[in-house]
């Protein structure tokens, strides 16, 4: 039966990218569906019932549907009817990468959370082109934002090692020889014999550490990592980070205007 478009918007080892858009009308018989990987559905519009392993769920605009591989599933529209969602299917790789408990991917539903929701705008904003940022990277956020959350696991302040320091700086550097290439997470991932999630988590950590703490200017950050020319590090910077450097260092220092900036941004077609 078919009774949804789907749209692949991204497509890596690690993660593909899937836009949703159900034409079930309210009323209509509900039917068995199945999840085909781990996966993170964030409901843009619309509001159903939802069922899995015994349990129900109220699904609203802003909840996230948590898919195990294989897990049977039942949505019903007993009052409205079309319903849009941004879908992240994630591989098991990818799933072991990130950690955590296990049974947080059989959730069944998360409801809305602030900040899971500002990482969808950002993710919406990627997929309708108005982003530096891949859909692939924002969904490394994200999900590795959603096992942080529910495993109840502290964000660690740990310094990046020496190593780890050396892989962002040399991952910098090829991404600037490279400006002019499309580059994507899994093909810079590649490079530094990293996997996409651990690329993301390393550059961000190194070259973001170091225009948080404030202490340098820009111009220090880059000829500090190895850039000569600082219009080549703000143009590989931005590319990463979606964002300037300064406005990076503005946001860290608390500039929420830059996040409502990304909210706004989120307005699906």
């Amino acid at each position: 039966m078919t009774t949804a478009t789907v749209t692949t918007l991204a497509s890596h080892a690690s993660m593909e990218v899937f836009d949703y858009r159900c034409r079930v009308a309210a009323g209509d018989r509900p039917f068995v569906e199945r999840h085909r990987n781990f996966s993170l559905s964030f409901v843009r519009r619309g509001s159903f019932g939802y069922r899995a392993r015994g349990e129900a769920f109220e699904v609203v605009a802003g909840s996230v549907i948590v898919g195990w591989p294989d897990d049977e599933y039942v949505c019903t529209h007993d009052h409205a009817g079309g319903d849009e969602c941004l879908s992240f299917h994630l591989s098991p790789a990818l799933v072991d990468t990130l950690g955590g408990d296990p049974a947080i991917w059989r959730r069944g539903v998360v409801p809305p959370r602030p900040d899971l929701m500002i990482l969808a705008g950002l993710a919406q904003a990627a997929a309708n082109g108005r982003s530096a940022l891949g859909l692939d990277e924002v969904g490394m956020l994200i999900a590795a934002r959603f096992v942080e959350l529910i495993s109840r696991r502290p964000r660690s302040a740990r310094t990046a090692p020496p190593r780890d320091r050396r892989r962002a700086v040399q991952a910098a550097l090829w991404m600037g020889e490279h400006s002019d290439e499309p580059i994507d997470l899994d093909r810079a991932a590649r490079e530094t014999g990293l996997s996409p999630f651990h690329f993301l988590r390393i550059f961000t950590s190194v070259l973001g550490r170091l225009l948080a703490d404030g202490a340098a200017s820009v111009t220090d950050v880059a000829l500090d990592v190895g850039f000569g020319d600082l219009s080549n590090f703000v143009r590989t910077f931005h590319r990463a980070a979606g964002v300037s450097p300064g406005r990076f260092r503005r946001a860290a220092g608390g500039d929420r205007k830059i996040l409502q900036a990304r909210l706004e941004a989120w307005s699906p077609e």
